[in-house]
């Protein structure tokens, strides 16, 4: 369960209906082109928390069905509503993903005996393994090294996907839980979290620049800093460009160039205008 995992989009039609036949095809790109290690499904990037239990629980079978076993696959079942959270990840479990990952429980302020129990009850309930989402800059929930000690104390926590700037946290992880996965959550800072040690990268640019990110993976791992910098800057590049333009709606517009029907992002964000398109088109000309 180690490499580079694609924080998988998902495809919409203009009424913000789910096109499967699109999804089975960002499957196929993410697998075949890109060479991804594994996908991450159901996260922010999937636009998870405007959809329904059932729609994210036919995306769990849509993926399942069309990458087998081909890769590794991570099914994010996080929900400040715990009894979905559980009812996902029974769902997803009985599909055979090879892990469940939850986001911290956020909105209301939450401490963290209430925070435990909510991962201890996922797992409780389910039997799978788990990866603590870490993500405060959306969610306001930091977590402690030691408080990190406490979750890993359930052996059926096995890593952490940390999208964190804090790198001295990042280092004592890593020292503190040699055997513990740590997956590396900001694409722009994927070389800096490599040296630092992480055991994979969960990303939603891996979409369409996933051959980099294993490059920078790869090259970093075998102590190439260097080189592995000159793949990173180009990566920046694009990621900058992708991020002035609108992150998800300009991935799904890359996609498109390349053949893949990636569809629309949800409402209410918002639909790239013919501007925005032509920007998107330049990025995938330039960079990919």
């Amino acid at each position: 369960m180690k490499g580079i995992f694609s924080a998988l989009l998902v495809p919409y039609d203009e009424n913000g209906n789910i096109k499967e036949e699109g999804l089975r095809q960002l499957v196929r790109h993410n697998i075949d082109v890109c060479g991804i290690d594994g996908l991450y499904v159901g996260g922010s990037t999937g636009e998870n928390f405007m959809l329904s239990t059932e729609e994210k629980k036919r995306i769990f079978e849509i993926v399942k069905d069309e990458a087998k076993d081909q890769v590794k696959l991570i099914a994010q079942v996080g929900s400040i509503n715990l009894k979905e959270a559980v009812e996902l990840g029974k769902f997803a479990t009985a599909l055979g993903y090879d892990s469940l990952s939850a986001v911290t429980p956020f909105y209301y302020k939450f401490d963290f005996s209430e925070i435990k129990n909510y991962y201890d009850t996922i797992i409780r309930e389910t039997g799978n393994n788990m990866i603590i989402y870490s993500i405060p800059f959306l969610t306001g929930v930091n977590i402690t090294l030691n408080q990190f000690a406490e979750l890993f104390e359930n052996e059926k926590v096995i890593g952490v996907k940390f999208t964190a700037a804090d790198f001295y946290l990042l280092e004592r992880l890593r020292k503190a839980f040699p055997n513990k996965l740590i997956f590396s959550g900001f694409d722009e800072m994927l070389l800096p979290a490599v040296v630092s040690g992480v055991d994979g990268a969960i990303g939603s640019t891996f979409n369409v620049n996933g051959k980099r990110a294993k490059e920078i993976f790869e090259l970093g791992r075998k102590g190439e800093i260097e080189k592995a910098y000159q793949v990173q800057h180009v990566t920046n590049d694009l990621i900058e460009g992708i991020l002035s333009n609108g992150l998800y709606q300009t991935i799904k517009e890359i996609l498109k160039d390349k053949g893949v029907d990636a569809g629309y992002c949800r409402q209410p964000m918002k639909k790239l205008n013919e501007e925005g398109i032509k920007f998107a088109k330049e990025l995938s000309a330039k960079y990919l």
